[in-house]
């Protein structure tokens, strides 16, 4: 079972919107690999520095929270 990422955990430095990411990141830096117009490295973390804006981002993005090493990106739509 998947484990998902806690909204109540998010990064104070995330976007508003949808997408987040938690405290769990390890920075292994897939998001950003995929969805670069998306997801930026803040330290020692990611986080999501705009949402999705046309349907090409939303697939990136959704790629980018399946391939998480650690489940840290969220999406307020599935919790």
């Amino acid at each position: 079972m998947r484990t998902m990422a806690n909204r109540h955990r998010k990064h104070p430095e995330n976007q508003p919107g949808r997408y987040y990411v938690d405290e769990s990141c390890i920075a292994s830096k897939f998001c950003v690999a995929t969805a670069a117009r998306n997801f930026v490295m803040v330290g020692d973390h990611a986080v999501v520095i705009q949402q999705p804006g046309s349907a090409e981002e939303e697939v990136e993005v959704r790629e980018a929270l399946a391939g998480c090493p650690v489940n840290a990106i969220g999406d307020d739509r599935e919790s």
